[in-house]
């Protein structure tokens, strides 16, 4: 069982409204069983809704209390992820889910790199607020940008 953002897979479950469908993600994943979620949404958050990013570390920090989720109108939503990413960790366990394919550069889901806090468009190493929490239980977590590893692996 695979775990995958379910705006790779075309749901349009992503901050605007839209989704990041990736053909090569899908096509990939045609014969296996996938688990699609959205943690964000999972967390009680709004399609569409406001942008938010990570200020003060990454995913980790953000569970070890020593970071935040702002939205562009800076409002903490550091709640709402936590609670997607536990409900996220809730299914990967009911599932037994051991590998998840997640959206780089989600504050959720990025697995190498998140926006900075700053909504500027810049980027930073760290992983998403998910992607850390299932890392810390052992699930190995790939993104959309790992596409040639994950065709030797599936």
């Amino acid at each position: 069982m695979i775990l995958v953002s379910a705006c790779l897979l075309g749901d349009n479950c992503k901050y605007n409204g839209g989704n990041n469908y990736h053909q090569e993600i899908f096509d990939l994943l045609q014969e296996e069983e996938v688990v699609a979620v959205c943690p964000e949404e999972l967390g009680d958050l709004l399609t569409p809704r406001i942008p938010a990013e990570i200020v003060g570390g990454d995913g980790t920090d953000v569970l070890n209390r020593q970071a935040k989720v702002i939205n562009q109108e800076g409002e903490d939503v550091t709640s709402n992820f936590i609670i997607g990413a536990n409900r996220v960790l809730t299914i990967v366990n009911q599932k037994g889910c051991q590998l998840a394919i997640l959206k780089e550069r989600s504050p959720s889901c990025g697995t190498k790199s998140i926006y900075d806090g700053t909504f500027s468009g810049t980027k930073q190493q760290g992983v998403g607020v998910t992607t850390a929490i299932l890392e810390e239980t052992g699930i190995k977590v790939y993104s959309e940008e790992d596409i040639n590893q994950l065709k030797t692996i599936i």
